[in-house]
């Protein structure tokens, strides 16, 4: 008991002799001992190690999850060393949607098909969005929790060590400096000035060895941005991989679609044929009714061949053979890249612009796309028809 308050007595001694050098280092009434300039760089090195690493994780935190409540019950099962229940993302949450749409209207009807495959590819983005968060937490936040939970602790603890001893150092050399200036007034001083060398031999020994573990400790940042620059070059390629994913998905449905769009607009072709012939005498009620809807622009078409049936010529086309017609041909603009299948096909860029026609008995959905001496078939959807 005596020694437990002994050791206390100590330690309020020592805090007491601490605080009172550092408020006079505060006044300017008492010297401060400088760390090098390498020291103090190796310091601020660090400070913005872990100012940077802090609100890039938090910042990359929000992107991966942007809900806040979300976030924080996460940080809550984390902190409770217990594993984040699944969640649902909202892709997979907007395909469930749409599938239970798509069965309500009916999956047989041209809605309700669109619905369950535009739901599918949700699906299917969501799954990638989950694996990518997965990827990104364990190969990048993980890493600078880690530096900002164990590294960075270790090194603020060496730290206040550091700065306690340099106070402790402050102030032997404060005690000696008094007792010298003492001992100049009587030789009874002499004890006291022996002492407080003593002791300033022992704080500036302690100093020497804790600036030197501190200073390792921050050299080692170095290491710490090397390893942060490996986690950064995983996180781009997982997000890349996860875009070039979402990307692949859209065209495929982009592609699936392609054909139910070209059903829908189908009629603007199909009537390209009986443009080139004479009006019949007398139309019937619904050719009546349909010539006091808006004209339609309409691709010109290059005449059949007489004697040979249009499922003839669909067979033995080859673009690279058909003459264009003489007049009528149309400009369009390529909304998206398309690359070509197969020799029949013209590859596409998007936002230039191609001349389009069409030939009989050709699918509705494809038209003949000429772009200097190149000429091939191209998909409807991928276009937009300039009048």
């Amino acid at each position: 008991m005596d020694f437990n308050v002994k050791k206390l007595a100590s330690d309020a001694g020592v805090f007491f002799s601490r605080a009172m050098q550092f408020t006079e280092e505060k006044l300017g009434q008492a010297e401060k001992t400088e760390l090098d300039a390498h020291f103090e760089n190796l310091l601020a090195r660090a400070d913005s190690t872990k100012n940077w690493t802090e609100k890039i994780l938090r910042q990359t935190e929000v992107l991966l999850q942007p809900n806040p409540s979300a976030r924080v019950e996460e940080f809550l099962y984390e902190k409770l060393d217990r594993k984040v229940p699944s969640r649902v993302t909202n892709g997979e949450l907007l395909a469930q949607y749409m599938t239970e749409a798509a069965n309500d209207f009916g999956p047989g009807t041209p809605y309700g098909k669109t619905l369950i495959k535009v739901g599918e590819t949700q699906r299917r983005l969501g799954a990638a969005e989950r694996d990518f968060i997965h990827s990104a937490s364990i190969n990048f936040l993980t890493p600078l929790r880690n530096f900002l939970e164990g590294d960075w602790r270790t090194i603020s603890k060496e730290r206040r060590i550091l700065q306690n001893r340099r106070l402790d150092l402050d102030a032997c050399k404060a005690r000696l400096k008094k007792a010298k200036a003492a001992e100049a007034k009587a030789a009874l001083w002499s004890d006291e000035v022996e002492k407080a060398e003593h002791e300033l031999r022992l704080t500036q020994t302690e100093f020497d060895r804790q600036a030197e573990v501190t200073r390792l400790l921050l050299e080692g940042i170095s290491s710490t941005h090397v390893n942060h620059l490996r986690c950064l070059h995983e996180f781009v390629e997982s997000q890349t991989n996860y875009y070039a994913q979402c990307y692949q998905y859209m065209l495929d449905l982009q592609k699936q679609l392609g054909s139910s769009k070209g059903e829908i607009f189908s009629g603007t072709f199909v009537g390209n044929a009986e443009s080139t012939s004479p009006p019949p005498a007398a139309a019937s009620p619904p050719a009546v009714a349909a010539a006091t809807l808006p004209a339609v622009p309409t691709i010109p078409v290059v005449p059949t061949i007489v004697g040979v049936p249009n499922t003839v010529a669909e067979s033995v086309l080859n673009p690279n053979e058909v003459k264009p017609p003489t007049s009528g041909t149309r400009k369009a603009r390529v909304l998206y890249d398309y690359e070509a299948a197969d020799s029949t096909e013209l590859a596409l860029l998007a936002d230039e612009m191609i001349t389009v026609y069409s030939l009989p008995g050709m699918d509705p959905d494809w038209l003949i796309g000429e772009r200097g001496n190149q000429k091939g078939k191209v998909p409807v959807t991928y276009l937009e028809l300039l009048s």
